[in-house]
């Protein structure tokens, strides 16, 4: 099997590097309480079939009637995504069958999609910002569920997921690695949960992807690709393209030739096995959809709802960075959430911005992931961690004080000034006492003073060690490591 390369855009083989191309087919669910064409309910986890209508079921003379909800929420995404809004778009039938597609056609959009050319920046493997182009958004139904694994001789068809509507959006072939395609697809997320267009609840299969891999000789003409299909985890989109392209460079380097076709992810094996052929835009007989007229926008239309457009995550990072003066990284992290978001701006007001993404980042999405609880469920509220690092500032407790109290806030949700007076952590700022700690270690280590007077610098680090032992971990350390060198000398 041939190896990726220090250089995660490439593939190491018996021939040399290849290079992995990349473009990725979002199907993100327009949140919307209704369908696209009916209005039946979207709602998740209910009984089979049972948010079904006339129309989902293609009963005769059923007609469907655009949801203007979901018209709103594909361009608003389009807005987000630094695109082109198509004033005019035609939904056509894509022709296919399959039993659990009751139509026997999806409706969808070819020629003239809702939404044109866009872009969207992400941050590439080497932490440099990166743009991907996007070729389009267009809305079309779900298809239902085929139920292989009920009974022993049968197939079950469940229509819930029949005419929910879905927004595809459709990378350049721009991505080079399963590191970017992870990080396009994170952002892609990010930005429709920012602007509650999709939930990107991926577990649920309301934001999933194909993901079409090709490889070629660095900069050489591009390879035949292949699709893998319907892949609803960030971490299995990672591994089925590494797969892939492996695969797909072993296969050439030993005389093959690869087929253009369609492909699955096998969970459990981490390899990807062929499914059909990879159809055409021509197998699909698309034809416009002779029960819905064109769909024509005006630009005060366009205009309204880019008016009414939130703050988007790129715009975020950067007033975060102004605001708060934490880095770039930091603030791609807190804005990867709303709620991350809401939480670091109020755990931030009036203190040290830095201090408080080190805490929230580090010790508090630490404790979160080793105790496998969702940030909405964190026992810690946003005042608490405000009042724990406003006790560092001023001096009240030590860095190191600070996180056995938060460690009890954490367990107990309790304030951690509470804590800290219930327990006499309190620090020690008293010249005075901190004098006696250090005469203490100095009397009790006479041969270590000798040591350190004879030119063993080194053991200055060992003294306040031992001083902030004696102390319980209370003694200021600036103050510790004063009188030490004072007495020292």
């Amino acid at each position: 099997m041939t190896n990726a390369n220090e250089n995660s855009n490439y593939i190491s083989g018996k021939t040399g590097d290849w290079e992995i191309v990349i473009g990725l087919e979002i199907h993100a669910q327009v949140l919307s309480s209704s369908k696209l064409f009916s209005g039946a309910s979207t709602e998740f986890g209910k009984d089979p079939n049972h948010n079904v209508s006339l129309v989902d079921a293609a009963m005769p003379g059923m007609l469907p009637v655009i949801n203007q909800t979901c018209i709103k929420q594909a361009i608003k995404s389009g807005i987000a995504l630094n695109a082109e809004i198509n004033k005019y778009s035609v939904f056509d039938r894509k022709n296919y069958f399959y039993a659990d597609l009751p139509q026997g056609y999806q409706i969808s959009q070819y020629k003239y999609p809702i939404v044109g050319e866009g872009s969207l920046q992400i941050t590439d493997a080497n932490g440099e910002d990166k743009v991907i182009g996007i070729e389009r958004i267009h809305l079309e139904q779900d298809a239902g569920k085929s139920l292989h694994d009920q009974h022993p001789s049968k197939s079950f068809i469940d229509l819930n997921r029949t005419g929910v509507a879905l927004m595809e959006i459709v990378s350049k072939p721009d991505l080079r690695s399963p590191e970017e395609a992870a990080s396009y697809v994170k952002k892609i997320r990010t930005v429709l949960r920012y602007i509650e267009t999709c939930d990107g609840n991926m577990e649920q299969g309301s934001l999933r992807a194909d993901c079409n891999v090709s490889v070629r000789k660095p900069n050489g003409n591009l390879g035949t690709r292949c699709e893998i299909k319907n892949l609803n985890s960030i971490k299995f989109i990672s591994q089925a393209i590494q797969y892939e392209a492996e695969r797909q460079v072993e296969i050439i380097e030993n005389g093959g030739v690869i087929d253009q076709e369609t492909r699955l992810f096998d969970t459990s094996t981490g390899e990807t096995r062929s499914m059909r052929s990879k159809e055409d835009a021509h197998d699909y007989r698309y034809f416009p959809d002779p029960d819905l007229l064109p769909l024509e926008l005006s630009d005060s239309q366009i205009s309204e709802i880019r008016s009414d457009m939130p703050e988007l995550p790129d715009q975020l990072v950067q007033r975060l960075i102004s605001e708060y003066g934490i880095t770039k990284y930091d603030a791609n992290v807190i804005a990867e959430e709303k709620e991350y978001v809401h939480y670091y701006e109020n755990s931030a007001k009036n203190r040290d911005g830095k201090l408080v993404v080190n805490w929230m980042t580090s010790e508090l999405f630490g404790l979160l992931k080793k105790n496998n609880i969702q940030f909405n469920q964190n026992p810690i509220s946003p005042n608490y961690l405000n009042e724990l690092v406003e006790l560092i500032e001023n001096k009240t407790i030590s860095g190191k004080i600070a996180k056995d109290v938060f460690e009890i806030m954490f367990a107990t949700s309790k304030s951690p000034k509470m804590i800290v007076k219930e327990k006499g952590l309190e620090q020690v700022t008293d010249d005075s006492a901190i004098e006696v700690f250090v005469d203490q270690v100095i009397n009790e280590n006479n041969d270590k003073v000798k040591e350190y007077l004879s030119g063993k610098d080194k053991l200055f680090g060992f003294f306040v060690g031992q001083v902030m032992k004696v102390s319980q971990g209370k003694a200021n350390p600036g103050l510790v490591n004063k009188i030490l060198k004072s007495k020292l000398k």
